[in-house]
């Protein structure tokens, strides 16, 4: 069953990156330059951050749902980040080097399935969880920190 990863959209952090630290943070969110050494993936662009990039750490509400698993948490943006728009079935890069969450959702917002795995055998579980009829879509979160990193749809 094909599937297609999307990161989050653009414009829900654009006026952001606009405001002072002080506005910033009364948006539960920080701005800060990447050092060498630093892996921040951006949720926007599903890409790893370079050293030298403007990035905002923020709060995101990835689960809107109005079941109990409505959830929200920390998110990386990159200041330059366009959309990614992945291929159906690709996996981004900076997954492969991480273990992670995934989290198979049913129309109603509730979990159906859930697994961890290394990111570097990703294809198989979401394909896995659409071959069944009750998910209408992915969640991908960062095993270790828990972070959401990205969603997956029937591609």
């Amino acid at each position: 069953m094909p599937f297609r990863i999307s990161g989050l959209p653009r414009a829900a952090f654009a006026d952001l990156f606009a405001l002072d630290d002080e506005a910033r943070a009364g948006h539960h969110a920080r701005r800060f330059v990447v050092r060498k050494g630093d892996d921040f993936p951006c949720r926007v662009s599903l890409t790893v951050a370079q050293p030298g990039e403007w990035m905002l750490l923020t709060h995101y509400q990835h689960q809107p749902t109005e079941s109990p698993y409505r959830a929200s948490g920390p998110v990386f943006v990159r200041e330059a980040a366009t959309e990614a728009d992945l291929a159906p079935g690709a996996v981004p890069d900076g997954f492969r080097s991480s273990l992670l969450s995934v989290r198979a959702y049913d129309g109603g917002g509730m979990i159906v399935a859930a697994d961890v795995t290394p990111g570097d055998v990703l294809e198989e579980l979401p394909a896995t969880y659409f071959g069944r009829i009750d998910t209408a879509y992915v969640h991908l979160h960062y095993a270790r920190r828990g972070c959401f990193a990205a969603r997956a749809d029937r591609g």
